[in-house]
């Protein structure tokens, strides 16, 4: 028997349970892996709360690393005591065995720790597919960049720097904007005492910015648009303040012709193929120091209720995982 947290309803932190699972062998094409770190994402949230539902009762959680303990049927790239890291999915990472599919493992460089592996693949993959491929960041851009002291936000501001883009971040306080100043973040904006558009406006000279990646959604969704330069790119690719309302499709072009995606991580690495490319530039950028992943807390397993309370209280910074 492992133990996990599993949910058995949804609703707050609470209805998370730490209770013993059967890990059965893994099956054919499948690895089992014992998990040394889990990371901690605002998916985790909605997967809790209901707004992305799940099949219930169900595991949580969609990061982890480790090591192979066990390999099924017709497994040849994955080899008992592996390390490896993945992201994406299926649920079920909250857990200290688990099994998954080997085709959505990828190995971990040795000089890159269990944790810092569990706590950069969702965030780092996501970041890769929103600058390199969704919008494709070139040298001369001006980005926006929301939630930029989060985990996510602290890795496209880095990277997006290198790239060649001047980065504007918006930040809940002082202590936000500093940390992401240090992390490549150009302009900070403290969304709780200034109107994030009109001072995006101002840094902009009114022009707009090429790209606003968008992670909290209700909030902060028709002010984004409004700080576009024609042909510009709104990428909404979270909902931490609830999803967003239905809108005349319309004020797209008013606003200058925009484009508007809604990506999703799964989409992007759902050929092995693409997962392996787009790991390897993330393990890249990671181990020649251009991208540092900053773990600001840790969190027993048993304890994901208090890590989900933080999280959703903008308590945390940079990213967080989870110890078994």
């Amino acid at each position: 028997m492992s133990m996990a947290i599993r949910i058995h309803s949804n609703g707050d932190p609470e209805v998370m349970v730490w209770e013993p699972v059967d890990v059965p062998s893994p099956a054919a094409g499948e690895v089992q892996v014992r998990h040394r770190a889990v990371g901690l994402n605002f998916i985790d949230v909605y997967h809790r709360t209901g707004l992305y539902p799940l099949p219930l009762p169900a595991g949580i959680g969609l990061e982890g690393a480790g090591e192979v303990i066990a390999v099924g049927a017709g497994v040849g790239d994955v080899r008992v005591g592996d390390r490896v890291a993945y992201a994406g999915g299926p649920v079920g990472a909250y857990a200290e065995v688990r099994n998954l599919p080997a085709d959505r493992v990828v190995r971990l460089p040795d000089a890159v720790s269990f944790d810092i592996g569990a706590a950069m693949m969702l965030q780092g993959l996501t970041a890769q597919y929103l600058l390199r491929r969704t919008y494709r960041v070139q040298p001369g851009d001006t980005i926006l960049v929301h939630a930029a002291a989060g985990g996510v936000g602290l890795i496209l501001c880095q990277w997006a720097k290198v790239l060649g883009a001047t980065v504007i971040g918006t930040v809940g306080s002082d202590a936000k904007a500093a940390l992401a100043q240090a992390h490549g973040c150009d302009h900070t904006i403290v969304y709780t005492r200034e109107r994030f558009a009109d001072r995006v406006r101002e840094l902009t000279g009114g022009g707009g910015v090429a790209v606003v990646y968008d992670s909290i959604g209700k909030d902060t969704f028709n002010e984004s648009l409004t700080c576009l330069q024609p042909l510009g790119t709104m990428v909404s690719y979270g909902n931490a303040t609830g999803p967003v309302a239905p809108f005349d499709v319309s004020t797209l072009a008013k606003l200058g012709s925009l484009f508007l995606t809604r990506p999703t991580l799964m989409t992007y690495i759902a050929k092995r193929s693409d997962l392996l490319a787009m790991s390897s530039e993330l393990f890249e950028v990671v181990q020649n120091g251009t991208v540092k992943i900053e773990i600001h807390q840790r969190y027993a397993l048993s304890e994901a209720a208090q890590a989900h309370r933080d999280l959703e209280a903008r308590r945390t910074t940079g990213s967080t995982i989870l110890i078994p």
